[in-house]
């Protein structure tokens, strides 16, 4: 979670890019990911062969606070998995595990140059039964993970497993499950009640899925987690460490609803912040074109990477409606959507082939911007409220708002979603700790600024220097936006020394600050490349000295 007082090295301007996400922790490389490996298993009951063995998965570590540790997601279970390993070169491959079939994923992936053995052996020790040799053990199909970045893609071999017949008692984190039941624990989800994963949904239960299949161009992947709702990740003008923008598709194929007049808009598909970039146009027309013609378009916020492709849309079908903020849509250009719109404040539902979805204004990003509740499945899209990994600026110059950004986050953890979908990396299946985890890296932003203040720091320089000392220079501008907005949320909390003066800190955040900014950021370079020229200096004279000592022992001899 993102809990690290500190800012990555690449970022972009939010005025072309949307709000600059910042990195809390991880790989901000632009370099394509490599993937990585999963083995999931399918673990058939053998009194019932309906059933199949799920796991409840560890959640992620507690904060050790109170504040946050209340805030608990419900349990969630999934197929038994571990990581699949390359074999080293010196390993024994007549030891390996017999996958009966495994050379149906050859196209894909060679399995006999992974630990198969290895792999097999944890998921038994998950669920406590026999040895690898005890199972009879089968390659059932290769699912590709999307792209979602910045990080590695993890991509699963699925395998069944035939357990001998008498298996014993389960575990108290096991349990035996079947279709049904995963899938009214997915679709009618009780408040606080367990949870499925995806290692389910893309397993046993994905062929028996009554959603339509969407028609994607073959260079594009999509995950659909929970049922219903698609991501697709798109290449956009997205700030770094990532690329794409997901987005969100819901075509649920019930074309003959009775609609009804409570709803604020009707239709038969939808989709969620078309942001690609224009490469990519041709096949978001694609997939437009593919969808039934009353089509909802829903933005969260007018950021580029969300809104670029709007254009594309309104050209493949000129006769879907855009849902979208008043604040939001006044910052749309006219080349962007010059159709019809509906303008929504957060209170209202819409209807896509009969499914509800519940709109939630949700500020603090922007004073526009948006999240989406998909009722049934008690899933939460919160357009760049969160993203994936690490964390989004607020945008000052949209209304981007501290005190909002609290609330906002409060309100998402009041509704307890089962998962959180944001627009930039993957779905986040443990929503509260999350949310957690974002207030409690903008607190801790807050007490660093505080102790900046109570040490005489009075301007936004000296507070930015102070809290961001251990960052790159050229950062410094985003982070000043973001000071701005915390010494604000602040002011609001009456949190702020008396003698601290909120009016002349606003004064010294333009002209004052720029230029100070301008002089430490030219020293932090020539700083840089006089340790640099030091450095290439030293090594010259150091290769210099030893071209010398050679020459005079060749002398000598």
């Amino acid at each position: 979670m993102p809990q690290r007082r500190c800012i990555k090295k690449v970022v972009q301007s939010h005025q072309k890019t949307g709000a600059t996400k910042i990195p809390i922790y991880g790989s901000n490389s632009s370099n394509p990911p490599m993937t990585t490996y999963k083995l999931a298993a399918i673990f058939r009951n053998p009194t019932n062969n309906d059933e199949f063995l799920l796991v409840k998965q560890n959640p992620p570590p507690k904060y050790n606070d109170q504040e946050y540790d209340s805030f608990v997601d419900s349990d969630l279970w999934d197929l038994p998995s571990a990581k699949l390993s390359s074999l080293s070169p010196e390993a024994d491959s007549s030891s390996q595990a017999v996958l009966k079939g495994e050379d149906a994923c050859s196209h894909k992936l060679n399995l006999r140059n992974f630990d198969l053995h290895s792999a097999l052996a944890e998921v038994l020790g998950q669920v406590g039964f026999g040895s690898v040799s005890d199972v009879e053990w089968e390659f059932l199909k290769f699912v590709e993970e999307p792209n979602f970045g910045p990080g590695f893609t993890i991509d699963t071999v699925y395998v069944t497993g035939d357990l001998v017949p008498n298996v014993g008692t389960l575990k108290d984190h096991c349990q035996w499950s079947c279709k049904e039941t995963c899938f009214s624990l997915l679709l009618q989800v009780k408040p606080d009640g367990d949870r499925v994963g995806p290692l389910v949904v893309n397993g046993p239960l994905k062929d028996s899925m009554q959603s339509e299949t969407l028609k994607l161009p073959p260079t594009l992947h999509c995950q659909e987690y929970p049922p219903g709702v698609n991501i697709i990740p798109m290449g956009s003008r997205t700030a770094k460490p990532y690329h794409t923008t997901n987005l969100i598709v819901f075509a649920p194929g019930n074309n003959h609803i009775k609609y009804e007049s409570k709803f604020v808009a009707q239709g038969d598909a939808m989709i969620v912040d078309p942001g690609c970039r224009s490469e990519f146009n041709k096949e978001l027309a694609e997939i437009v074109s593919a969808l039934p013609r009353k089509l909802i378009v829903f933005v969260t916020h007018h950021h580029r990477d969300h809104v670029d492709g709007l254009s594309t849309v309104q050209k493949s079908n000129p006769e879907a409606c855009l849902l979208v903020h008043e604040n939001t849509m006044g910052r749309i250009k006219k080349d962007d959507w010059s159709s019809g719109y509906t303008t929504v404040s957060g209170t209202e539902e819409i209807c896509i082939g009969g499914e509800r979805l519940r709109i939630i204004f949700a500020p603090g990003h922007t004073d526009g911007h948006l999240a989406l509740l998909h009722v049934s499945t008690n899933s939460l899209i919160v357009g760049d409220h969160c993203v994936g990994q690490g964390s989004a600026l607020l945008d000052i110059n949209s209304g981007g708002n501290m005190s909002d950004y609290f609330q906002s986050t409060y309100k998402f953890m009041d509704l307890s979603p089962n998962a959180l979908i944001s627009l930039h990396g993957r779905i986040n299946l443990w929503p509260k700790h999350m949310l957690c985890g974002y207030l409690k890296n903008r607190r801790n932003r807050e007490d660093t600024i505080l102790k900046a203040i109570e040490a005489s720091s009075r301007t936004l320089f000296d507070i930015v220097a102070y809290t961001y000392a251990d960052v790159d220079r050229n950062l410094w501008i985003h982070a000043g936006s973001n000071v701005r907005l915390h010494v604000d949320h602040l002011h609001h909390q009456n949190k702020l020394p008396k003698d601290f003066s909120v009016t002349k800190f606003q004064s010294t955040c333009t002209a004052h600050f720029f230029s100070k900014w301008i002089w430490a950021y030219f020293k932090s370079y020539i700083n840089f490349h006089f340790r640099a020229a030091m450095f290439l200096g030293a090594v010259a004279a150091s290769g210099v000295a030893m071209l010398y000592y050679i020459q005079n022992n060749h002398n000598s001899e």
